[in-house]
């Protein structure tokens, strides 16, 4: 399961309000509002609560120890960026709207048999929609806006355990290259329109968040940071290389679950591990991925 509607979701529904915590050296007195619009790499809860959508155990088996609506064995990205929580008028007016979509789209796009260029064709049309999504929210006061761009899609176990006639289409780190080169048109052109909206929205702030990077050097890197490989799932169906079957997900009665969740990048094929939403967090945190760079103190709503 890739998630829950891309862009669409966007545009039908807020998902979830979160106050943001500053996990690292924060000088807010009071966190900043998120308001978060995203697909299932984002979503804590929405597509349970809205849709009815049932994520059993051992999704939540971390940290919440049961069952939260979240495609992960704990907590997400955004989980270590925030915790829930009411806000008054004033939270509104100074909140964060994040982005963080992508995947979907580009899931969508790769399926019916499109070819490349076919796939490559569509990603204006997501973009567009988009930049009309954050000139909407601009056009009803918000300001404050945080884009995540796309992973690399090529180096999901769900892309890889596809059949091939060969390797000669994965890269040096075992992902699929003509997945990760759609992944990188996409934000290409996402950071451009970042950079447009930011000259066409005065008084805006317009972060653009380059998640891509950060998760290839997880893949790349992986041992560095303490997994043992970058392309098992945790939890599937199949064993090595990749124990992914598109039939037998997590959640299914015959699936199988890793005994150490901490050890692996991916969780269930599409979305990761706690401890990798950990490192990506603590990443985005650094600033050093962002355009431009700009703390979460920024945002404090007072």
């Amino acid at each position: 399961m890739g998630g829950n509607g891309g862009v669409g979701l966007v545009v039908m529904a807020l998902l979830v309000v979160f106050l943001m915590t500053a996990s690292v050296e924060s000088k807010c007195v009071s966190n900043p509002v998120l308001f978060n619009f995203g697909d299932s790499n984002s979503d804590t809860g929405g597509s349970a609560a809205g849709l009815g959508n049932v994520f059993p155990l051992p999704d939540g088996r971390v940290f919440f120890h049961r069952s939260t609506g979240r495609l992960c064995d704990g907590r997400l990205i955004i989980d270590f960026l925030c915790f829930e929580g009411l806000i008054n008028e004033k939270g509104f007016q100074k909140a964060l709207y994040a982005i963080d979509i992508g995947q979907n789209d580009l899931t969508g796009a790769f399926g019916g048999n499109s070819t490349y260029d076919q796939v490559i064709a569509k990603i204006p049309i997501f973009i567009s929609q988009i930049k009309n999504v954050v000139k909407t929210l601009y056009a009803n006061g918000a300001k404050n806006f945080w884009i995540h761009n796309t992973g690399p899609l090529g180096c999901l176990p769900e892309k890889l355990s596809l059949p091939r006639k060969d390797n000669s289409s994965l890269d040096p780190y075992g992902c699929l290259v003509p997945f990760n080169n759609a992944s990188k048109e996409f934000n290409a052109q996402l950071s451009s329109v970042c950079d447009e909206l930011t000259s066409e929205l005065k008084d805006a702030t317009i972060i653009y968040i380059d998640i891509f990077a950060i998760k290839y050097d997880i893949v790349a890197n992986y041992t560095k940071y303490g997994f043992e490989s970058p392309e098992i799932v945790c939890c599937g169906y199949g064993g090595p290389p990749y124990n992914f079957d598109p039939n037998i997900r997590c959640g299914n009665p015959s699936s199988n679950v890793c005994a150490d969740g901490s050890k692996y990048i991916s969780w269930d094929g599409v979305h990761y591990t706690e401890a990798a939403n950990a490192i990506v967090a603590s990443k985005i945190l650094t600033t050093e991925y962002s355009k431009p760079s700009v703390e979460f103190d920024n945002f404090c709503t007072s």
